[in-house]
């Protein structure tokens, strides 16, 4: 799997995430022998997002399948994601739309890091540890950036806690 973030001229972010699967060896499958080193799957998707982190716009592309002419099928569905959020509710709502048989299974569980990709790519375009009256975004996002951790009072010391109660 490997994910990619860019920001557009137009200031608006494109958000890729892409599955290849081959295998090392000959793979016989019902539609066909996959030969060693051919790709049983290749799929991306890609949301374009402002700095909200609003799906403007969505895009699924499936362009190796074990079942060609079926897999690749559901990806237009994949512009229903316009409109959701990245950071609200995206999950759930991804796993609303493209549960069971209304999704494909690889494309769906691709978009569940684009949160996380989204993130880490904005995060170039967002000092670090500005002294604004806002507190960083990604303090309180994960255990070492907890506002009562050694981390915080060490490198955002603005925003430290003090000892975590109990």
């Amino acid at each position: 799997m490997q994910l990619d973030g860019y920001k557009r001229d137009d200031g608006r972010w494109d958000i890729e995430a892409r599955l290849v699967d081959t295998k090392d060896h000959d793979y016989p499958l019902s539609s066909g022998l996959r030969q060693r080193g051919e790709a049983v799957h290749d799929m991306w998707v890609r949301v374009t997002i402002d700095h909200q982190m609003n799906v403007l716009d969505a895009v699924a592309c499936t362009d190796a399948m074990p079942y060609v002419g079926y897999c690749d099928r559901i990806t237009p569905d994949y512009t229903q994601l316009v409109g959701l959020n990245l950071f609200h509710g995206f999950r759930t709502a991804v796993k609303n739309l493209f549960r069971g048989t209304r999704g494909c299974s690889h494309l769906s569980e691709l978009l569940m890091f684009l949160p996380t990709a989204a993130l880490q790519t904005f995060a170039s375009d967002v000092l670090d540890n500005d002294d604004s009256v806002h507190k960083p975004y990604q303090l309180d996002r994960c255990h070492a950036l907890e506002s009562h951790s050694d981390a915080v009072r060490r490198y955002y010391p603005r925003w430290y806690r003090g000892q975590k109660p109990g």
